[in-house]
């Protein structure tokens, strides 16, 4: 299989953004954006998350006993950009953009992402040149609102759509 095929067919498939935070063994916090985050079961409630093993995160994320996934609305860009590391600041001083709150593991929270996942690691697992996170989530916070999700595909970030509420008054 041609690497650069495979990579440019993957970037046509649009996903939800997300930023998986976590402590590092020193209570530091960090985080990255990612939109390889999906459901895995509802019994026990869990989740798998994906991240490149070159990453920053990566190693904090493999010996974290917990993390946490943030779903992001069209409104929090900056926010995707910022953890994607395109802004050049380091993992520390990320967490000057958006308003990050305690969630109820400890974990760092944006408080006003769509939604929150805080959970345990089940279990990491390297494949290929990336960490699996599978992950038992222990809460789940969510916002009022009806905000657009922030989705990346084709190499940009998007509002995927208006929810029905927002599309019928546009």
């Amino acid at each position: 299989m041609d690497r650069d095929q495979f990579r440019a067919g993957m970037r046509k498939l649009a996903g939800g953004v997300t930023i998986i935070t976590a402590r590092d063994a020193e209570g530091v916090r960090c985080g990255l954006t990612a939109t390889a985050v999906c459901s895995l079961s509802t019994e026990p409630p869990s989740l798998i998350a994906c991240v490149n093993l070159q990453s920053s995160v990566a190693r904090a994320l493999q010996d974290a006993r917990h993390f946490a996934v943030n779903v992001l609305s069209s409104g929090h860009q900056r926010v995707a950009e910022t953890f994607a590391g395109r802004h050049g600041l380091a993992r520390d001083e990320r967490f000057a953009h958006g308003r990050w709150i305690e969630g109820a593991s400890g974990l760092p929270i944006l408080a006003d992402a769509e939604c929150s996942f805080e959970c345990e690691l089940a279990e990491p697992k390297a494949f290929g040149t990336h960490l699996i996170l599978i992950g038992h989530v222990l809460h789940t916070r969510s916002n009022e609102g009806d905000g657009a999700p922030l989705v990346y595909g084709n190499g940009s970030f998007l509002a995927a759509f208006a929810p029905p509420a927002l599309a019928a008054s546009a």
